[in-house]
């Protein structure tokens, strides 16, 4: 029975909320009288450092190229070697790219767009 009143003692000193709940700073703050909409402000929201899931048209030339600028860096007797292993891969990407994924037609690709027109119209942009 004392063994239980301990633990139960334990119990509500661990689930003790805090008094005072912490408030923190806004992500975005607009300063401008550009409105965004829901989803331009949630895009906006998820920070600097956030990837957009859009790839460059020429990603895979250019995927290739930085491959064989590496593999001219190989000794001459393992570079057809890994020719041959990143040609295999680079047609698995591109037959894994091909209409299941079309450029820029991402909802945060439009969104970006939306934010980046609007900024431009009311020259809010960062050219200034």
């Amino acid at each position: 029975m004392n063994l239980d009143n301990k633990l139960n003692n334990l119990i509500r000193g661990q689930t003790v909320t805090p008094q005072q709940r912490h408030t923190f700073h806004l992500r975005v703050i607009n300063k401008t009288n550009i409105t965004f909409s829901n989803s331009e402000n949630t895009l906006l929201e998820k920070g600097l450092n956030y990837n957009l899931h859009t790839k460059k048209k020429n990603w895979l030339l250019n995927l290739a190229l930085k491959a064989e600028t590496a593999i001219t860096q190989l000794p001459t007797t393992d570079r057809e070697f890994y020719r041959k292993i990143i040609a295999d891969r680079i047609q698995t990407l591109q037959h894994h790219n091909n209409s299941n994924f079309m450029y820029n037609t991402h909802p945060e690709s439009q969104t970006i767009k939306s934010i980046h027109t609007k900024l431009k119209n009311n020259n809010a942009d960062n050219s200034n």
